[in-house]
């Protein structure tokens, strides 16, 4: 089955939940590898260009996902799972969400800051907007970095909630995304 249910997710869902899971825990560790590179270091350019083409393309995933988000039924809640993990979970989702477009937003700002566009894969080009602000490399760098801090960490909370589900209450949380 394609689509959600009001039961579980459908495959649509489960693949672009498992796909862009991995390119973030990958795009975050390729990130902190990047940085330490020295200029004379074979993977100096190669892995910055690999870092914004994969983003720009997880922008498109994550854009496809929310639209698919919202023209699908969403599973209902568990009946056992109380008020205040309904409320944290659909909190901490939108805050995933959140997170992901400025990480995206504030990556995207960094290498156009002066007025070039990012090239994906040799592929295509996305067009630079140009400098919205002074010493936006930094700025966007600084703030980049740190939305992902809290990215990771929040994807490691959520990561324990599902296992809490799964091993502790014994529900069908996780298994509904498998």
């Amino acid at each position: 089955m394609l689509k959600n249910t009001t039961q579980t997710y459908g495959s649509v869902s489960k693949c672009l939940h498992w796909v862009i899971a991995l390119f973030i825990i990958g795009m975050f560790a390729l990130g902190l590898w990047m940085v330490d590179l020295s200029y004379y270091d074979s993977w100096y350019v190669k892995a910055p260009h690999y870092h914004k083409s994969i983003g720009m393309l997880l922008g498109a995933a994550m854009a496809f996902r929310l639209i698919w988000r919202w023209a699908n039924p969403k599973p209902k809640h568990i009946v056992s799972h109380k008020p205040w993990e309904v409320t944290l979970a659909s909190t901490v989702h939108g805050v995933l969400y959140l997170l992901v477009f400025g990480i995206i937003a504030t990556g995207y700002l960094i290498p156009t800051a002066d007025g070039r566009g990012i090239d994906v894969f040799n592929w295509f080009t996305v067009p630079a907007i140009g400098t919205l602000m002074e010493n936006q490399e930094d700025i966007a760098g600084d703030v980049h970095y740190w939305l992902a801090m809290f990215l990771i960490g929040l994807v490691i909370l959520h990561a324990l909630a599902a296992i809490k589900h799964h091993v502790l209450d014994k529900d069908a949380t996780l298994k509904r995304m498998l």
